[in-house]
């Protein structure tokens, strides 16, 4: 990204990831429909989510 590596796993490896910016230098990284964390490319991090895996909450309607 932007001429910087960031390893996100070994396990992803040849799998297509989303990005997207959500603020300025900060990066949703998404796997299919789940998002896994966010790429801080200033500090050249990757803050995970608890369990990006795990059941998803609807909105009430």
């Amino acid at each position: 990204m932007h001429r910087k590596k960031i390893n996100i796993s070994t396990v992803l490896a040849g799998q297509r990831l989303g990005i997207k910016e959500v603020d300025d230098g900060i990066w949703l990284v998404t796997f299919m429909h789940y998002d896994l964390g966010y790429i801080d490319l200033e500090q050249r991090t990757l803050q995970t989510l608890d369990n990006p895996f795990g059941p998803r909450l609807s909105p009430m309607s």
